[in-house]
């Protein structure tokens, strides 16, 4: 009897552990892509090149972590994760707050000079706000260190435009529309955003059927970025193109901040030329690396409020029907 009884149990658990595979295989359906549940449970993380290596050489040895020490500045009171030795890039998939509406996701690249990734301050707090306007957000664990590298960007840019192809492959699973998918960028992130939008050629060899998507974004939103024009100050580096299939740019910058103010007017004058949307924000002061923490007396930190406004009058915003009631009224 108790033989049998701890058959039994034992062919229910398994059962019960087949149920359980065959239910995340129905709601996750990525194929041979990978996807587990880390932190908040309505986040998806994906491995962003699924099973495929990464292209381009290993970078770094050491393993992920945050990189941040006791004595380092925080930004508004408070701390940053500075999360270094990425070597295995993830997508991380934050879904639009429930009680919105709204089919447009956003690919997110933090900063941190393609050293380490801000991870909160300009990647998953920056979800939570677009989260509550209604658009869906990637934000991005792309590949550092690379600065030492020949070409810092190239690793960072992949990851973008790889990102970018994945958020449309996955646009029936989080009721995106695939021609409503933007990034956004800070920093060096901001360089990473910038060139998948005005990078005619993907990066890389296309290996599956996630690279038939496009790799370019509807939108863009370049956060105190630079590096995106060459010695003279005046024109975008090679192999960056304006022309009118540029995507519509907002951008933000501070006067005093110590990435020089060039790279943003020389791409609003180029986007002008060619009568693509844009429009540039420079504040007097804020610095560099606020993210979008408020900060009294610099205004530069309601940029946030200037980008929503910039969303919606462009069409990727919409209003729930409630909220359009409360609006009217």
């Amino acid at each position: 009897m108790n033989t049998f009884n701890s058959t039994s149990g034992i062919s229910i658990a398994l059962a019960a552990a087949i149920l359980l595979v065959l239910a995340a295989c129905f709601f996750f359906p990525l194929g041979a892509r990978t996807q587990a549940q880390k932190g908040d449970v309505n986040t998806s993380v994906l491995s962003l090149w699924g099973d495929r290596k990464p292209p381009g050489p290993s970078h770094t040895n050491g393993a992920e972590r945050d990189m941040t020490k006791a004595t380092d500045k925080g930004v508004a009171g408070r701390r940053i994760i500075k999360l270094g030795n990425v070597s295995s890039p993830e997508l991380h998939v934050f879904p639009r707050d429930d009680g919105t509406v709204g089919d447009t996701a956003v690919v997110v690249c933090p900063g941190g000079g393609f050293s380490i990734l801000a991870w909160d301050l300009e990647g998953t707090e920056v979800a939570r706000w677009l989260n509550s306007i209604g658009v869906t957000v990637g934000v991005l664990k792309y590949r550092v260190p690379t600065r030492n590298l020949d070409t810092a960007w190239k690793a960072p840019v992949q990851d973008t435009q790889r990102a970018i192809s994945l958020m449309r492959d996955l646009a029936g699973d989080f009721d995106v529309d695939k021609t409503k998918i933007g990034v956004l960028g800070f920093s060096a992130g901001a360089i990473a955003a910038g060139r998948a939008g005005l990078m005619r050629q993907r990066q890389y060899e296309s290996g599956d059927e996630v690279d038939q998507n496009s790799c370019s974004p509807n939108f863009m939103i370049l956060i105190y970025g630079g590096g995106l024009i060459d010695d003279s100050k005046s024109k975008l580096q090679p192999g960056l193109t304006i022309d009118k299939a540029a995507p519509p740019t907002f951008m933000v910058h501070a006067f005093d901040d110590h990435v020089p103010l060039d790279t943003p007017v020389v791409l609003l004058k180029a986007l002008k030329a060619v009568n693509v949307p844009a429009e540039l924000h420079v504040y007097d002061a804020g610095g560099h690396g606020y993210g979008l923490r408020a900060v009294d007396g610099f205004p530069v930190t309601k940029w946030p409020d200037r980008c929503r406004e910039w969303l919606d009058r462009n069409g990727w915003l919409q209003i729930a029907p409630a909220r359009a009631v409360e609006a009217s009224e």
